[in-house]
């Protein structure tokens, strides 16, 4: 009886969060199994393809890079958090589901970690274990976070939300702040957070509210890095 009992309360249970999801963004439509292993496979071969590149740039002599990536530090911005955030999220918001979406994330990250250091191991000869380690643990955990963020291109305040936290991420990366202090960290990073807003834009009101709590957000975990 008590068995019977537990198991309807975790199927109503289940049944509100659905209800509570789909309000946030609901699927439209259906795409064939054929398309989804195929965009899947393309996030794989993105990841390889552009952790072989990002590790080849440190492998370069800064003298022997063209003019317009040395001048950047383009090498040290595929080093970075922020262009790797802001490619997850545009993954995540564009896949057609929130389970699509936390899969075609986690084989990005698998192809451009796994390539990334199989290129620092064999081809440039050292590998840096506690980074790797690091970016792994980010792996592992990105299926979930991308489930999250895509209900970001949803509607409602959860959405906002959810935005909102991203927003934070990206400005932390691109600005330098404090209480007395208020300066751009890295150029190419204020061109990420601006295309993150970009991504991440709704309506003029709720943009506005999504850039106002990502500053809060932003403030907040600026003081927990701190303390």
């Amino acid at each position: 009886m008590h068995y019977v009992l537990y198991a309807g309360m975790i199927k109503r249970g289940d049944f509100v969060v659905k209800i509570f999801f789909s309000r946030v963004r609901s699927v439209n439509g259906r795409i064939t199994v054929k398309r989804q292993i195929l965009n899947t496979c393309c996030m794989c071969v993105l990841g390889i393809v552009l952790g072989i590149f990002s590790k080849y740039l440190d492998g370069v002599p800064s003298n022997m890079l063209p003019a317009p990536i040395a001048y950047l530090d383009f090498r040290n911005f595929l080093s970075r958090f922020a262009i790797w955030i802001f490619i997850a999220v545009c993954v995540s918001v564009y896949s057609h589901t929130p389970l699509r979406a936390g899969l075609n994330v986690f084989v990005f990250f698998v192809g451009m970690i796994g390539s990334y250091y199989w290129y620092s191991k064999y081809i440039l000869g050292f590998f840096p274990k506690s980074y790797a380690m690091i970016w792994a643990g980010f792996t592992a955990a990105s299926p979930l976070l991308a489930f999250v963020c895509w209900y970001a291109k949803g509607k409602g305040p959860v959405a906002v939300v959810i935005s909102a936290g991203i927003t934070a991420v990206l400005f932390h990366a691109a600005f330098a702040y404090g209480f007395w202090y208020f300066d751009i960290r890295y150029p190419l990073e204020l061109a990420v957070f601006m295309a993150g807003i970009w991504v991440l834009r709704r309506s003029p009101g709720e943009t506005a509210c999504m850039l106002a709590l990502g500053v809060v957000f932003a403030l907040v975990l600026n003081m927990r890095l701190y303390w």
